[in-house]
């Protein structure tokens, strides 16, 4: 049984159709990467798995359960958190506050929401600044916020969306450690990005949308020189 399965799913809005008969699955543990154009459907899939939108056909699977028509906050429950390409933090809130509300997810006190939520800032770098209102916080910085935010809920697997998006080459490096010790805790990751040299080094696997469709699937040296994702997406061969 996969640990997430995406089946035969087609999203339309209207007489635009967002993403036509997409389906691969995901394995416990893997870092998935999700690539392809502005406007292949990557954040729509992310969407739909996530439960923002129903999909207008097939069916996404967690677990073995059917979540395709639950709303966010009960996939959130069942074990599944993301982030966003844009990043909006409460503002006028401190850093650690931000991360206490995705904390109260699975917390019954305060106490608890604060212990999971220091833990969760101890481990993505963030713990010296917990007191810093979050508005002020450098893009760097609220980045990681985000993750760490998802992290609180105590997620099975998390769906990471442009993380690395307007980050230098050390805040990169900075992202790639985290996700890495994301894995290393079990948790499974699917994770959309446009920087090449970066999803090849994090992804076991890789899914291409194009158009909404899926052209592609396969490890990173596969992805990186397939000749249908070179000529749709790459532009050249990639060495994973």
């Amino acid at each position: 049984m996969s640990f997430l399965e995406v089946r035969d799913v087609t999203k339309s809005f209207g007489g635009l159709t967002a993403l036509t008969h997409v389906t691969f699955s995901v394995n416990q543990g893997e870092i998935l990467g999700l690539i392809g154009p502005n406007g292949a459907g990557k954040t729509t899939l992310f969407n739909v798995v996530n439960g923002f939108y129903p999909p207008s056909r097939g069916d996404v699977f967690f677990k073995g359960d059917k979540i395709s028509h639950r709303k966010p906050h009960q996939i959130c429950k069942l074990g599944i958190a993301r982030t966003f390409q844009v990043v909006k933090p409460l503002q006028r809130m401190s850093a650690l506050d931000n991360v206490m509300a995705s904390a109260f997810l699975r917390a019954k006190t305060r106490a608890e929401a604060e212990a999971i939520a220091l833990e969760a800032m101890q481990f993505t770098g963030l713990y010296g600044d917990r007191k810093v209102i979050s508005k002020g916080l450098p893009l760097g910085k609220r980045k990681r916020l985000e993750i760490t935010r998802a992290l609180a809920t105590r997620p099975e697997m998390m769906l990471l969306d442009e993380s690395f998006a307007g980050l230098n080459p050390s805040e990169q490096n900075e992202v790639i450690d985290i996700i890495r010790k994301v894995k290393a805790q079990g948790i499974t990751i699917m994770v959309i990005e446009h920087h090449m040299k970066v999803i090849m080094s994090i992804s076991d696997r890789i899914v291409v949308l194009n158009y909404g469709e899926m052209i592609a699937e396969g490890t990173p040296k596969e992805i990186g020189n397939n000749p249908v994702v070179i000529q749709a997406y790459l532009g050249e061969a990639q060495n994973a």
